[in-house]
């Protein structure tokens, strides 16, 4: 099904993407689109959409199984609490992208914004992974209680590929990232170290993925060429607290 978007208020095209998958409609391709919120919110296993233009904030917000391919960039907000699925982003990201995510890829072509990754947390058998495909602003993977984050840095970037306050208040998951780190761009709440054999093959795996989904040559990245950032402690705050 081929919708127009260009007009239309978010709330009628996701009205109409809506009504659509109730009567048994599983692929969509999306013309014009140039800040539609909420576009996949709560979609289901089976559904593809291939969004031709800009989608606005919380693009897939809930999703639980469907796939979203973006042909352009995606605004803020993108995966917010995601269960499943997968989104591909041919471009870069905004702000917020994976909030509270708790399931599903997303693979970034390009750079995402601050504050990517926060509150992201695995859930039961469930693993959130987000791939950016260049750089990340500051604030990546912030209360990250689960999950992995790759920052592949592709296009070599001079000096780091992450901003500052990287992991604060992280108390779970991983963050991988290819390039340099300082240790005055760290949150106080984790450590770095190099890529073990433990994490090699899940992190071959996630960059194979990435590197299918953009035509890219997965041989680029080597493990290697990674540090693994990660919490010190998986209750970094609870001194604050009294019982």
């Amino acid at each position: 099904m081929r919708i127009d978007a260009a007009g239309i208020h978010y709330r009628q095209l996701n009205e109409q993407i809506n009504e659509a998958v109730d009567a048994g409609e599983t692929e969509f391709v999306l013309d014009n689109v140039l800040g539609h919120r909420y576009i996949g919110a709560g979609l289901r296993d089976g559904v593809h959409l291939t969004i031709n233009g800009i989608p606005g904030n919380d693009l897939a917000a809930f999703m639980d199984g469907a796939e979203i391919e973006v042909h352009s960039n995606v605004q803020d907000g993108v995966a917010n609490t995601m269960n499943a699925g997968r989104i591909i982003v041919h471009g870069d990201g905004g702000d917020i992208l994976g909030h509270s995510m708790r399931g599903g890829h997303v693979l970034v072509r390009g750079l995402v914004g601050y504050r990517c990754g926060i509150h992201c947390k695995a859930y039961e058998e469930r693993l959130p992974v987000m791939v950016v495909g260049t750089t990340a602003g500051d604030y990546l993977g912030e209360y990250m209680a689960g999950g992995v984050i790759v920052v592949l840095n592709a296009e070599d970037t001079d000096g780091s590929p992450v901003g500052r306050f990287c992991g604060t208040g992280m108390h779970g998951g991983a963050i991988f990232v290819r390039g340099e780190i300082e240790e005055h761009q760290l949150g106080a709440e984790v450590t770095v170290e190099p890529v073990g054999e433990a994490d090699r093959d899940m992190l071959e795996a996630i960059i194979r993925e990435w590197s299918m989904a953009f035509g890219v040559d997965p041989g680029r990245f080597a493990p290697e060429e990674f540090v693994k950032i990660f919490p010190r402690s998986s209750r970094p705050y609870g001194k604050l607290y009294a019982y």
